[in-house]
């Protein structure tokens, strides 16, 4: 029987989020907090784009130096083979690629103006395909874009003539949410018995199905015999009416009726990790989480009906399915009331000092402190916002690296 694992895109869909965006910092601790949470691949970027380069370079590094460990770090690019040249020339140690090519009629004639059809489409995901591999990507995964509008049987074609070049995986994007939980269910089932190739889902949630798809989409390509891999965002972050909460597709996974027990998960779930993770990615973003967000938002775990309220006080099983301390709320949210002394792109060195003294951080002389300062400022200035906690103490843990971060390379 086939698993379920989790391939966050919040770092490639998340980001191409309309107003939305994230500093290169930003986009390192999401793939550290994705790591501690059990995510088995973040598509962390895109190779083929310049200011991306020092960050997908710093964060493979992070990886060989066993920080970003086990997580899978994937780049995506078109399924082209220029785009996989240029991948590989300007990110010599990316190792796992997602290419991606539309496949549906509507696309063909509405995208492509007519002027591919499913034949050249066919030869030109085998063409980036093969070139991939013969530079050297470990893992390559390749994109049926709008597949839940693209014929079935081309789809198995395209499934297949994947797996027979060396894909590892086929995704199946829902990429309108124009999918149910039922018509996914049926056509993953389908390409999975009948391609035999592992099935990625990764749905919109245009319908408010995101989710739902998601976790059908799953059930389908396990039922048929392959492991499953679900695409899903932090808070549900994505463009339009964005992707598949990870969290809600972990909690559906985990505990639903039909799931909790039937189901087996290809790398362990820390929930505990969960609201931190949400936090953070709201504070990054800019981005409130819903107050009805499952497990994270304000009233998750809210009672205010009379009933409820005294059915909870007897026993939290009445009325809640999974406790709030599992995600890892209940501790006291301190807010400093009097003074108070915050890190900018102006801080000068006493102050910081204070700061990282707060959080046990010491510097071995004054000089190593005014270079860790040196960096805060400049990550202040890229991001626009203050610096959290877990940000300072990877700038001070990892200060060659952050540099990297830090460091963008305009065209001459």
């Amino acid at each position: 029987m086939g698993k379920i694992y989790f391939i966050d895109v919040t770092n490639r869909d998340g980001v191409q989020t309309a107003r939305l965006s994230l500093s290169k910092l930003q986009k390192t601790m999401i793939n550290i907090f994705l790591n501690e949470f059990g995510v088995y691949q973040s598509e962390f970027g895109f190779p083929t784009t310049r200011h991306e380069t020092n960050y997908l370079r710093a964060n493979l590094e992070l990886a060989r130096m066993g920080v970003l460990q086990p997580i899978r770090l994937s780049g995506w690019i078109r399924a082209t083979v220029e785009d996989v040249e240029t991948a590989f020339e300007m990110v010599p140690e990316i190792e796992y690629l997602n290419i991606s090519i539309s496949t549906s009629e509507q696309m063909i004639q509405g995208k492509f103006g007519g002027r591919k059809s499913r034949v050249d489409i066919l030869e030109q995901m085998v063409d980036a395909l093969v070139a991939a591999r013969k530079l050297g990507a470990k893992a390559v995964g390749v994109n049926a874009e709008d597949a839940s509008r693209t014929n079935i049987d081309f789809l198995i074609e395209f499934a297949r003539a994947a797996k027979e070049n060396g894909a590892v995986r086929f995704r199946y994007c829902d990429t309108l949410g124009y999918d149910d939980p039922f018509t996914i269910y049926d056509s993953i089932r389908k390409i999975a018995e009948s391609a035999a190739i592992p099935v990625e889902i990764h749905c919109h949630g245009d319908l408010g199905m995101a989710v739902a798809t998601s976790i059908s989409g799953a059930k389908g390509a396990v039922d048929g015999g392959q492991d499953a891999f679900i695409n899903t965002t932090i808070n549900g972050i994505g463009e339009r009416a964005g992707n598949a909460d990870l969290l809600s597709c972990a909690l559906a996974l985990i505990k639903s009726k039909g799931f909790s027990g039937k189901y087996e998960l290809g790398r362990t779930v820390l929930l505990n990790k969960a609201y931190k993770l949400a936090k953070y990615a709201s504070f990054a973003f800019g981005v409130p989480i819903p107050i009805n967000q499952p497990g994270v938002g304000d009233n998750a775990f809210a009672h205010a009906s009379g009933i409820h309220a005294d059915g909870v006080l007897k026993d939290p099983d009445n009325y809640e399915l999974y406790n709030y301390e599992e995600l890892g709320r209940g501790e006291p949210e301190l807010v400093e009331t009097g003074r108070m002394i915050c890190s900018g792109e102006y801080s000068g060195i006493s102050g910081f000092s204070h700061i990282m003294g707060k959080m046990e951080v010491s510097f071995a002389n004054a000089s190593e402190a005014r270079k860790i300062l040196e960096l805060v400022r400049y990550a202040n200035v890229e991001a626009q916002t203050p610096l959290v906690e877990d940000e300072l103490i990877f700038i001070a843990k990892y200060p060659d690296i952050t540099k990297k971060l830090l460091t963008l390379m305009p065209l001459e």
